[in-house]
């Protein structure tokens, strides 16, 4: 299940410093042509608690499928795995809740975890850099002041030079693919940035979340965007798609090298090809409690 993302004319802005209280509500669902015999789901659909974010309450519930274990795995993400039940004709899994965030200007801080920071200046295969991607980092250089400067330089730069524009990359094109095409939405856009950033001596990870929208409540997905690590500030957020850092209307999910491991929803399956799929998002404001 790929993520979906916007461009910036349709996301609303919120006052400085004032939390806010976001509800959402995450469908997905799976009908398949011919019954389950077996299949086995990772689900990513917990928020992160963080800097910047917390959750008032959040649950996870499908049907088709059985719980077969919960853990946290190496990019802290809280991760569900899900077994298909014998013979079900249909998975559907639902994820909501609410959760409050502030505006940390994009700054999530320090390295945590078990996961050794150098692990995000490695490439995979979805991010590893060719020519398109060294001329983008080219294009940067390095009369800054300071790293996040550059960062941001670099965020602007790959806005420029690859448009948003849906339908001209799929869930397995490569960063270096999506630049020397110049098009792609956001999954894309992320890439590219970590592709670039690796490229140019930084941490960087993947983000997976949700956005709210300004013209909108109902997405047909969830977001992405960008992290790299800038020494002296720690984890800093750079959504491409967009051209800003994140603020109270992102919510961060699941983080990784790469889409694959901050994918929603991934796993496989035997004799049960999947006929039709649907993705539901809301995102929306709720106002607080006096």
């Amino acid at each position: 299940m790929r993520s979906a993302c916007r461009s910036n004319k349709t996301i609303a802005f919120t006052p400085e410093g004032r939390a806010v209280r976001l509800k959402i509500a995450h469908l997905t669902r799976y009908d398949f042509a011919e019954p389950a015999q077996y299949g086995l789901q990772q689900i990513r659909l917990t928020p992160k608690t963080r800097r910047g974010q917390s959750i008032e309450n959040w649950s996870v519930t499908f049907e088709g499928a059985r719980q077969q274990v919960q853990f946290v795995d190496e990019f802290n993400n809280q991760t569900l795995l899900i077994g298909l039940e014998e013979g079900a004709e249909f998975l559907s899994i639902r994820a909501e809740g609410t959760v409050l965030t502030d505006d940390q200007s994009g700054i999530v801080g320090q390295h945590g975890g078990w996961t050794p920071l150098w692990i995000y200046r490695r490439k995979t295969p979805l991010t590893a850099p060719g020519e398109a991607i060294r001329q983008i980092s080219q294009r940067v250089g390095s009369a800054f002041n300071d790293e996040v400067s550059r960062l941001h330089a670099l965020m602007m730069t790959v806005a420029e030079l690859v448009r948003y524009e849906t339908g001209t990359t799929g869930v397995a094109t490569t960063a270096e693919e999506a630049a020397a095409a110049g098009s792609g939405v956001c999954q894309d856009h992320t890439h590219i940035f970590i592709s670039c950033a690796r490229l140019l001596g930084f941490p960087a990870r993947y983000v997976s979340g949700y956005l709210m929208m300004d013209d909108r409540v109902q997405q047909d997905a969830s977001h992405a965007w960008a992290e790299a690590y800038a020494e002296g500030l720690g984890w800093v957020g750079f959504d491409v798609s967009n051209a800003i850092s994140p603020d109270t209307r992102y919510v961060a999910v699941a983080t990784g090298l790469d889409y694959t491991d901050a994918a929603p929803v991934s796993g496989l399956s035997f004799g049960n090809a999947q006929q039709g799929l649907e993705v539901s998002v809301q995102v929306q404001q709720q106002q607080q409690q006096q």
